[in-house]
């Protein structure tokens, strides 16, 4: 009885542990920094090409994420992590959050979020894996998560 109770508590156990490194894999693998000293996956963002550019812009009174529709194709480029360079180049403080809204909840969702004061301008490095896999679509969207009313976009990946 003795030896039955501890194969099954060491079973669960062991199930339990499996779940968390399985989410341990994906979860936490966007990377947030500066030119200089940011990194993603062992790799200097010096050392990588630079995917995208998005600028928070204001015009007349609407404050937005330009472009409103960016799109890298996985099909010619190489393997190597994904590079994002945000800049907030309106007058006030600016936040950015880039998800995929369908699996946003769960623990292994890319989920990028971040506060950028006027002028400033922050690196977003992504493991080409977690794009593939932890996302259920293929597309991300971008917004300030500071102020809902100004305009988002879409982050659009050809697979």
């Amino acid at each position: 009885m003795g030896k039955t109770m501890f194969m099954v508590f060491f079973g669960l156990g062991m199930v339990v542990a499996g779940a968390n490194a399985a989410y341990a894999l994906q979860a936490g693998g966007v990377e947030i920094g500066d030119w200089e000293t940011g990194s993603v996956v062992g790799q200097s963002f010096k050392e990588l090409e630079v995917d995208a550019e998005l600028y928070s812009v204001e015009i007349g009174n609407m404050k937005a994420w330009y472009p409103p529709t960016t799109v890298i194709d996985f099909k010619v480029r190489p393997g190597r992590p994904v590079l994002i360079k945000i800049t907030n180049n309106g007058t006030t403080e600016h936040g950015f959050q880039l998800t995929d809204t369908t699996t946003q909840a769960a623990p292994t969702a890319v989920n990028a979020k971040l506060v950028l004061k006027p002028g400033e301008t922050k690196y977003i490095g992504i493991p080409t894996s977690d794009l593939f896999y932890a996302t259920m679509g293929n597309t991300l969207s971008y917004r300030c998560h500071l102020h809902p009313a100004h305009v988002g976009g879409k982050l659009v990946m050809i697979k």
